[in-house]
């Protein structure tokens, strides 16, 4: 008997993959397995890695966190979570890390890479974000990448995010992920690939003090999954992060104005290639999910660069 493939899914035995074969093609879509096309660059080969303890230091949580062999493990549990900050301070610069994140339940909790001085600046700080907002297991990580300006991110929440998933588990392995922030403007990089671009229209909309480097993880219960529908649970804890291969390469607060950050194309220049921009108009065809200039619940007096 030959039977046909709605026939198939119809029999008994078949109704328990057949679902999870479903749940799996909803949370990385079949269409785009194959991943984004090449950019044609790659950033981090210009970048030398950095030991932890030669670029970083401990910032909170010292003991919920470990460095073996050149890995550094960060956890949150209910008494703590834990965090890293940079050596020095940059006026512009490559910054980048691999990563890998826990599975299952991590509802709630923030794992992080950013750039800030909110230390310096309290209550008037810059700030560019990568952060990984926790989820439920049935549903994918999202990505937010995020500008903070001269304090729009204290009092008065202005924030500039674009949120992705990703077309891989992030899970499952260490991805690169890297900030470019230089005088002109800020790329966002998966692997190499330029997920976000946001250039320098202003000075107003730009952030052009120097900032540190920093790293977390944490419980952002009140907002972080799907606008804090979904809380931490303790349950689950610890709630792990992994970052290793860490690149720092940049201009110090103190490097005279001559210095030149390291560019984010072939070229030299500070534009992206064609075939960068092609990557990146393929990642947010694909899998951009929120851009906060086509938010129409947004004041947009307030984000004039859009």
């Amino acid at each position: 008997m030959v039977l046909s493939m709605p026939s198939l899914f119809c029999l008994p035995f078949m109704a328990p993959i057949f679902s999870s074969f479903l749940a799996l093609t909803l949370i990385f879509p079949l269409s785009n397995a194959q991943g984004p096309p090449s950019p044609g660059f790659s950033p981090s080969s210009r970048v030398s890695t950095v030991a932890f303890d030669k670029g970083f230091r401990n910032l909170w949580g010292p003991q919920h966190q470990k460095l073996d062999q050149g890995s550094l493990t960060v956890w949150l549990d209910k008494s703590s979570g834990s965090g890293f900050k940079s050596l020095r301070s940059y006026q512009s610069g490559y910054f980048g890390a691999a990563m890998k994140l826990q599975p299952g339940y991590t509802a709630g909790v923030i794992t992080s890479f950013y750039l800030s001085n909110n230390e310096e600046h309290p209550g008037n700080h810059d700030e560019i974000d990568i952060e990984f907002l926790g989820t439920t297991p049935d549903k994918p990580y999202t990505l937010q990448t995020n500008v903070y300006i001269r304090g729009s991110g204290d009092g008065n929440i202005i924030g500039r995010e674009m949120k992705f998933h990703l077309w891989f588990d992030p899970t499952k392995d260490y991805h690169n992920y890297a900030i470019l922030w230089n005088p002109s403007e800020i790329i966002f990089f998966v692997d190499d690939v330029p997920i976000r671009r946001y250039p320098r229209k202003s000075d107003a909309t730009f952030p052009i003090r120097p900032m540190w480097v920093y790293g977390s993880i944490w419980d952002a219960s009140s907002w972080a999954t799907e606008n804090g529908r979904y809380k931490a649970d303790y349950n689950y804890q610890p709630f792990v992060g992994q970052y290793t291969n860490f690149k720092v390469s940049g201009c110090t607060a103190n490097n005279p104005a001559s210095c030149r950050p390291p560019s984010a194309s072939p070229s030299g220049s500070s534009s992206l290639s064609r075939q960068q921009a092609l990557a990146m108009n393929w990642v947010q065809k694909n899998y951009l999910v929120y851009d906060y200039c086509h938010d129409p619940k947004r004041d947009h007096t307030q984000i004039p660069e859009c």
